[in-house]
């Protein structure tokens, strides 16, 4: 029998349709690593056995309890014994440590012999993940007779799975609100003290941007094209400036350079004076020629004295 009166009378009904599902598809959420439960409300009696499918896959089969043994739970994977729980002894299935491809289609199939067919309810289960802080990203900026143009784009690293975005605008008399992750900002300067700040969510989390402030994004709208144009023309100024500075740095330290190389040249040009000494050991001897007249005076071969001179092998 069923757990109620209203049970019963679905009971009944889906004697009478077959095979089809009863009751109405259940949607269910769950963060990951939580938990979630997949309520079933029966009592033991006629039922003979209770067989949970993921998907097309059988995951958990069930024979409740008799009067004389206790209820028989096998868990076909191994990887979900200790995922799986029927808390409070009842046959809702609780699973836990939840993962992304836990998401998916859930049946529970209840056999009885008193069945032509069996009894069965569907789920579907949607496992999404915390959002952190969203990412604001700004676009181009056109600045145009002191008016800002620009755009601001809101993301997060979780992706865009059932993730809606919506932004809040500060700073004027009533706050307003827009919708979508993409903000169009057309701003002119009295409207600069604004504030944009950018909100995400999904089905188990929300989660807010850092604040945007409206002075920082258009910093050159108090000028307008002016503005903009002489900051141009200085910054090119100052450019040329740094390059000329640079040549003349470079010219003078080549002017440097070269004169040092020259001053280097000119040392040890005067001419070497070779020392000549006599090997160890020896002993020259020199003859002392004197000259009384600047004239060579005639050979005489009688008076003539020759001595020999002996160079040194190194000098």
């Amino acid at each position: 029998m069923l757990a109620s009166p209203a049970c019963f009378i679905l009971f009944l009904l889906c004697q009478l349709t077959g095979p089809a599902a009863c009751g109405v598809l259940k949607k269910l959420v769950g963060a990951v690593g939580g938990s979630v439960t997949f309520p079933l409300n029966l009592s033991a009696n006629m039922i003979d056995s209770i067989i949970w499918v993921f998907n097309t896959t059988t995951f958990v089969t069930i024979q409740p309890k008799m009067a004389d043994k206790k209820a028989l739970i096998i868990v076909t994977q191994q990887r979900n014994k200790e995922r799986v729980d029927f808390p409070n002894e009842s046959y809702s299935l609780k699973l836990s440590k939840l993962k992304k491809n836990d998401s998916g289609a859930y049946r529970v199939e209840i056999y009885s012999s008193t069945l032509q067919n069996p009894l069965s309810q569907e789920y579907e289960l949607r496992v999404y993940e915390y959002l952190s802080k969203p990412k604001v990203t700004v676009g181009l900026q056109n600045n145009n007779n002191g008016t800002c143009v620009t755009n601001l784009t809101c993301s997060t690293e979780e992706g865009e799975e059932d993730v809606t975005y919506s932004w809040i605008s500060l700073g004027q008399a009533n706050n307003e609100s827009y919708g979508g992750s993409i903000l169009p900002i057309s701003l002119r300067r009295e409207k600069r003290d604004m504030t944009f700040i950018c909100l995400a969510r999904n089905p188990i989390s929300s989660n807010s941007s850092n604040p945007i402030f409206a002075w920082k994004l258009c910093k050159g709208t108090t000028g307008g094209l002016a503005t903009s144009g002489i900051f141009s023309i200085l910054l090119s100024f100052i450019l040329l400036c740094f390059l000329a500075l640079m040549l003349i740095i470079l010219i003078i330290r080549r002017e440097r350079r070269k004169a040092s190389i020259e001053e280097k040249g000119g040392v040890g040009t005067h001419p070497e004076i070779l020392s000549c000494s006599p090997p160890s050991g020896e002993t020259l001897e020199y003859d002392t020629i004197p000259h009384l007249k600047n004239t060579i005076p005639e050979e005489n071969s009688l008076n003539t004295l020759y001595s020999t001179v002996q160079i040194p092998p190194k000098g």
